[in-house]
């Protein structure tokens, strides 16, 4: 891509900073004043200043991300029991959300803040969307990298960035006698993961964890192992947002990976049609399995089993440029506040945003428990050792995967992919493979020219 969305931001120098220079909490709340926010993209009312009461509103939260939907519930509960400001907090099924997001849209008292994923969710969701580019919230951010804007209005600001790679058990790794400095890209990766697939019988676990294409995993392989060959390929072509059309230059790449992962796993090919999100947890955490495709965000599922100090994270190497790659990094995290909603209730979600980056409370629940790197600038640091291996990748001067992924379609772009994955783990044939091509290609370019129909 001609413009990294995070060029600025993940310098490694930069990076370093935000993480090691935060901590100093403003202590703000829902009553500290804020600026009158501009009119909404919408056609709501525009909000009032912030008098210091904001009881007559209320705040509908329409949460994206189910491993922290308990850490949400109880920081809401916290700003409700500080200013008395009711927040609902909703969380949607993995893989739900979208679908979910339409149907509380539609009812009356819709969400006032939800989230979309990116320049693609933003252009679904761009006239429920209010201009926060006023607003004292927007005034925390560090970075104009973190936003979507349309024009000079800003309408989507990520409030979390991540990364994503195959987190390994470095206990089992060395038991099967290899350490990290041994896996430097795809060739390596492989002889290990063969290596351990060889002798799993004697060390009594596998190389890598399920790769279940149920509705809670296949997202994992479906958008984040396709973005390899997508990155590689904008890298190439200099694509701006999303073309017309994809070639499937590295889609051999793709391959290669996936039947890495699926012919070297703690189950057979066939079984992944009904295994689970839940099931490739399981198969780390009891350490039946040394590799696991996640994110940073998987933190909290697994620290507790494994212990921090057996816990690190490999790049995703694809065999194309490995020497020097770092972690997929970026966001599909974006608030976006509901311009349609009341003026109060507009100003009230303004008020706990604002409330949950700065505040001891908020900073302390986003870093702590929820694990996040914030772009913000009273964000602490964060106690997830995964998001800290990140870090150092970057400030040890490897290049981040941009999430290409953002500029996929649509949802059924992705729905084709996963199916034609799951077909082809069934039964390994070229023929198979090259519906996998259709869907990734053919697919890409219909769903294209549907979105702009």
């Amino acid at each position: 891509m001609k413009k990294r969305l995070f060029a600025l931001t993940l310098a490694g120098a930069m990076l370093v900073g935000l993480l090691a220079g935060c901590g100093n909490s403003t202590g703000g709340s829902a009553t500290t004043p804020a600026p009158a926010t501009p009119a909404p993209a919408g056609d709501a009312t525009p909000a009032p200043a912030n008098d210091g009461n904001t009881a007559s509103g209320s705040v509908y939260y329409m949460n994206f991300k189910p491993e922290a939907d308990a850490q949400w519930q109880a920081l809401a509960k916290a700003y409700t029991d500080e200013t008395g400001v009711p927040v609902k907090v909703m969380t949607a099924a993995s893989g739900q959300y979208e679908t979910t997001l339409k149907s509380e849209m539609a009812k009356s008292e819709a969400p006032t803040l939800f989230q979309v994923n990116g320049p693609v969710g933003l252009a679904k969701w761009k006239d429920y969307c209010y201009d926060m580019s006023g607003s004292a919230f927007y005034g925390e951010l560090t970075s104009e990298d973190f936003t979507l804007k349309d024009g000079s209005a800003v309408l989507g600001v990520a409030y979390v960035y991540e990364g994503y790679g195959i987190i390994v058990n470095t206990n089992l790794l060395e038991q099967a006698g290899y350490t990290m400095d041994d896996i430097k890209s795809f060739d390596q990766l492989k002889a290990v993961a063969e290596d351990i697939t060889a002798r799993s019988g004697e060390l009594g676990f596998s190389a890598f964890t399920s790769a279940g294409m149920d509705g809670s995993s296949d997202w994992r392989f479906k958008t984040h192992l396709a973005n390899m060959p997508l990155y590689y390929e904008f890298e190439d072509e200099g694509y701006e947002g999303t073309p017309d059309a994809i070639k499937g230059t590295y889609l051999d790449k793709y391959r290669a990976l996936w039947d890495l992962y699926i012919n070297n796993s703690v189950c057979a090919p066939s079984q992944l049609s009904v295994k689970t999100g839940d099931d490739a947890i399981a198969d780390f955490v009891t350490e039946e399995a040394v590799f696991y495709q996640n994110g940073t965000w998987a933190y909290g599922d697994i620290a507790s089993d494994i212990g921090d100090e057996n816990l690190d994270i490999l790049p995703i190497y694809a065999g194309v440029k490995d020497e020097g790659q770092g972690l997929c990094i970026g966001t599909e995290n974006y608030w976006c506040v509901n311009g349609k909603a009341s003026p109060e209730d507009i100003q009230a979600t303004l008020d706990f945003m604002y409330w949950c980056v700065t505040s001891e409370a908020g900073t302390t629940a986003m870093a702590s428990e929820m694990g996040f790197i914030c772009p913000f600038k009273s964000a602490k640091e964060t106690a997830n050792v995964l998001n800290n291996k990140m870090n150092a990748l970057v400030a040890s001067g490897t290049y981040a995967v941009d999430w290409a992924f953002n500029y996929i379609p649509s949802e059924e772009w992705k729905n084709g992919v996963g199916s034609a994955l799951t077909g082809y783990a069934a039964d390994q044939s070229d023929a198979n493979w090259e519906k996998v091509v259709s869907a990734f290609v053919d697919g890409w370019a219909a769903e294209a020219a549907a979105t702009k129909s």
